[in-house]
């Protein structure tokens, strides 16, 4: 069994500060989880949700966003300790995909429980979302609709933990 590991480049740690070249929305979360540790088996478990397969990191590789750091012929060659990872000087990529985590799981378990299937298009839109960013812009809709469908005091409640969740707070 082949076990490749990648790591970003400069590049590719400037992309995901900065958004300068415009990495479709799916590449950026595939790069986003490129940390130096897990494999690309692990990568792309990850990311099948998404529809991303090998030639999605093959993508990375020649836009210079990632770069091999190891690969090994088997699991047993493998070092008992990953490598460790550089430093980022910018905001970890994994506090950010676990934000956009949960902020993702809160708008399905209450989209579900609260307004029900009047919910589907805002369900939709949630599913088509791939940033924190884009499920910020859901808020004001889901509030209004959790308000029709439960009222004041359940959307006030939802509010304030959706504001947590999003770092309004």
């Amino acid at each position: 069994m082949n076990t490749s590991i990648y790591d970003k480049t400069a590049k590719g740690r400037e992309e995901i500060a900065t958004r300068r070249d415009g990495l479709a929305p799916r590449l950026r979360s595939l790069l986003v989880l490129i940390d130096g540790r897990r494999t690309e088996e692990e990568l792309l478990r990850n990311v099948a949700g998404l529809g991303l397969a090998i030639a999605a990191v093959h993508e990375l590789l020649a836009g210079e966003y990632i770069v091999l750091s190891t690969s090994y012929a088997s699991m047993a060659e493998a070092p008992a300790e990953p490598p460790a990872p550089e430093p980022e000087p910018e905001l970890p990529a994994a506090t950010q995909v676990q934000q956009f985590q949960s902020v993702y799981q809160f708008y399905n378990q209450t989209i579900k429980s609260t307004i029900g299937l009047r919910g589907f298009t805002l369900q939709l839109k949630v599913e088509k979302a791939s940033s924190v960013d884009e499920l910020r812009q859901l808020r004001a809709p889901y509030l209004e609709a959790v308000q029709k469908a439960k009222g004041s005091d359940t959307a006030a409640a939802l509010a304030l933990q959706l504001d947590r969740l999003l770092g309004f707070n």
